[in-house]
């Protein structure tokens, strides 16, 4: 009978959080796909290369004093571009 190794090692709040903030960044990319057609090649080409540089950057942004304020900020800025939080914001809904 198989038995499995799970790992013990204790996960860091810090950790928690940039992986919150990488799938907050993954939303946006995956909403960009999404809204492909109406963009130009070089707007969307610029958008993925920001979020790139972002999303490889995650970790050193989170340990930031001002990560919270930083990170939302960016986020905000990409939600101008993909309209994300309206898709999910059941106030918009009719």
């Amino acid at each position: 009978m198989p038995r499995f190794v799970s790992d013990s090692r204790p996960i860091s709040a810090q950790h928690l959080l940039t992986e919150f903030y990488r799938e907050e960044f993954l939303k946006h990319r995956r909403c960009l796909q999404q809204q492909r057609a109406y963009y130009s090649e070089g707007a969307i080409t610029d958008a993925e290369a920001a979020l790139s540089r972002i999303m490889g950057k995650l970790e050193q942004l989170s340990t930031q004093d001002n990560a919270p304020q930083l990170v939302s900020s960016l986020l905000k800025k990409f939600d101008v571009v993909t309209g994300l939080s309206s898709w999910s914001d059941p106030k918009q809904t009719h």
